[in-house]
């Protein structure tokens, strides 16, 4: 049995699931931000802008609520102890700088979306690149140290 069996939404769901679920949709959205940001300054897309401004705060807000009441107290759980405790507490103050950094795109990007000029498109792609890729290494720790762990602990739930 999972040790957080139930909690996400299904009867035996297990949290990796869930979280692989997370990771491909916040990838998706890094693809996307990474799309915008390779056809600066003369190739935008002002209704992708849109779409994404408009998705991008409610996606890492349900992706990181997720995590924090989900998936962070499996890993404490099957943790090395205090090392698994400091990880989470980096993690979260990883999620709070993204969602700072994600509305602070998303006002940007909704400008755009609605049709103001890109008058520093440098600065703009280096805060593109720099959130999208700080999310990328933050859904690769997940994918290399904790997905595992969690997997571990709740495969030998299942056969206990």
């Amino acid at each position: 049995m999972c040790p957080v069996a139930g909690a996400c939404g299904r009867e035996g769901a297990v949290p990796c699931v869930e979280l692989g679920r997370a990771h491909e949709r916040k990838l998706g959205i890094c693809d996307a931000l990474e799309a915008i940001a390779d056809g600066l300054p003369s190739s935008i897309d002002r209704f992708r802008c849109l779409e994404v401004a408009s998705s991008l705060v409610p996606l890492l807000r349900e992706c990181h609520r997720y995590e924090e009441e989900i998936v962070y107290p499996a890993f404490e759980v099957g943790g090395p102890g205090q090392r698994a405790a400091s990880t989470v507490k980096r993690l979260r103050a990883e999620h709070v700088e993204d969602e700072c950094s994600a509305q602070d795109l998303s006002e940007a990007l909704l400008a755009i979306g609605h049709g103001e000029a890109v008058t520093n498109p440098e600065a703009l792609g280096f805060m593109l690149r720099a959130f999208f890729e700080g999310v990328r290494r933050h859904v690769a720790f997940e994918q290399e140290h904790v997905l595992p762990l969690i997997h571990a602990t709740s495969a030998g739930d299942r056969h206990a």
